[in-house]
């Protein structure tokens, strides 16, 4: 099995960094998935093509209420990603994320070689799946000649840690993360913040929650965001350099917007991707797995989530949990070839060393 460009796997070992797994996904599956590995010993490398860890539940649940995790009553999908984050401590994994997984190969001598668009390159024993329904990518603004200046004037992910102090700002979107960062901006430290932020959308109507609309009102009102309306028909160039945008508006007339930095918030779109080049059972675009140990038809590999399909599959985060500690024991037994007792958490003086806590973890 190949996948991506590369006609070997053995020709790059050498250069990929050894590792126990790779967990493909930084949702809650896959950091659960990291919990879970952690109890057998196995340390993860996560791969994530968004920039956070959280995935789906982070981008669409970020702030919303979720009712059905065992033991918690309710807590928005950030505070699950917290906790999450937060119970994996102990096993130290490392994140690759703004990262998508490109290519996954089986190596000749045992193993799988994984590499990411970025060029990392990882050689693992096991490899997770918990992509979800597909690695979530920015929905693109199409523009012709806008793809050019892609990650420097025009930015899908912005992290703060490009500069947009004193630059003319234009934030193109219409929904809550749209919203949400113009008013982060425009609220900005004054040594940070863009000489002018202007909020562009089709139409004067934005997707967010009231008290975040009301903020948007006040600061319009105070001259802080300015608000342009129109669909995007053209980019104005000068130089090489992307100067502005041309907007038709809603009366049919012709608005140049000009900029310095365009920040397209579109939300997210879900990809299969490169996974689907891999040689892994399809079925409908989802990955087939046996239920003992969520193995796909390549040994070795497993998936869990909402990336994959069996009959009588729930599309629920604690079926992912349910399948991501099968996963784990599946994986653990695979690489030890033979049946591993079941511990508990509770007792095992084992687990309490690999958790740091109890005595185990001070002698």
């Amino acid at each position: 099995m190949t996948g991506g460009s590369t006609p070997t796997g053995a020709a790059h070992a050498p250069q990929a960094v050894a590792v126990d797994a790779v967990v493909i996904g930084a949702g809650p599956v896959g950091l659960f998935q990291v919990f879970q590995l952690g109890l057998h010993g196995l340390q993860a490398h996560v791969i994530d093509a968004l920039p956070y860890i959280g995935g789906q539940c982070a981008e669409l649940y970020g702030d919303k209420p979720i009712y059905d995790i065992p033991g918690i009553r309710v807590c928005t999908g950030n505070e699950l990603v917290q906790r999450l984050h937060a119970q994996i401590t102990p096993f130290a994994p490392t994140f690759h994320l703004g990262q998508q997984a490109d290519m996954l190969q089986v190596l000749p001598e045992g193993g799988f070689l994984i590499g990411t668009a970025r060029g990392t390159q990882l050689k693992a024993r096991t490899v997770f799946i918990a992509s979800g329904v597909g690695a979530f990518m920015p929905r693109t603004l199409k523009l012709p000649g806008l793809q050019a200046h892609e990650g420097r004037q025009v930015l899908y992910h912005w992290d703060g840690a490009t500069r947009l102090a004193g630059q003319q700002v234009v934030v193109h979107g219409g929904g809550a993360p749209a919203v949400e960062l113009a008013i982060a901006l425009a609220t900005a430290p004054e040594a940070l913040r863009p000489a002018r932020v202007t909020l562009q959308h089709r139409r004067d109507v934005f997707d967010a929650t009231p008290a975040v609309l009301d903020e948007l009102q006040a600061l319009r009102a105070a001259g802080r965001i300015a608000v342009a309306i129109g669909m995007a028909s053209a980019t104005v160039e000068d130089a090489g350099r992307l100067t502005g945008l041309e907007l038709t508006t809603p009366e049919g007339a012709t608005l140049r917007l000009p900029l310095d930095a365009l920040l397209v918030r579109l939300g997210l779109v879900p990809r299969l991707g490169p996974i689907a080049d891999w040689g892994l059972q399809l079925e409908r675009k989802q990955l087939v797995v046996d239920t003992a140990t969520f193995s796909t038809n390549v040994p070795g590999i497993h998936a869990v989530g909402d990336a994959v399909t069996y009959p009588g599959k729930r599309k629920l985060i604690l079926s992912g949990f349910h399948e991501a500690a099968l996963a784990a024991f599946g994986a653990a037994e695979w690489l030890a070839g033979r049946k591993l007792p079941l511990e508990y958490t509770t007792s095992s003086e084992r687990l309490h060393g690999l958790l740091g806590v109890g005595s185990a973890a001070q002698a």
